[in-house]
């Protein structure tokens, strides 16, 4: 890798940062409209980062938020090794943080499309998926 190739990955890697965090933003803005209550943004575990971590009347929602071009796009965007590192994730921030999700708990896709669009996939996948 040349030199000057190195200013460009940065500044590839901060505007992918900085399409996340507003992607971000924007989930939990909406989620927070629907009644949830965000207990972590961009909680960071031994097994990897969970984008948020929500909870409403007792469901503990572990979000995972996708922003692309389309939502067609963001739905495909979540693997098998990703979901198992948010499973593990997951686990993690339950032993670190427990008392929480005393009616169950979830796994849940956030889509942002490039228009603001965002849509959530509740329940995307379960830990016998991974």
């Amino acid at each position: 890798m040349t030199m000057s190739a190195n200013p460009i990955r940065r500044l590839r890697g901060a505007r992918a940062d900085a399409a996340g965090r507003g992607a971000e933003d924007s989930a939990a803005a909406a989620l927070t409209s629907q009644g949830w209550t965000i207990l972590a943004r961009r909680a960071r575990t031994p097994a990897g980062e969970l984008d948020l971590v929500a909870e409403q009347e007792g469901l503990l929602a572990f979000i995972e938020v996708k922003a692309r071009p389309s939502l067609t796009e963001a739905a495909h965007a979540l693997g098998a090794r990703q979901r198992a590192r948010l499973a593990a994730a997951a686990e993690c921030w339950l032993a670190e943080n427990p008392g929480h999700g005393e009616a169950g708990m979830r796994f849940d896709l956030l889509l942002v499309a490039a228009d603001g669009t965002v849509r959530r996939i509740a329940d995307a996948f379960r830990l016998g998926d991974v």
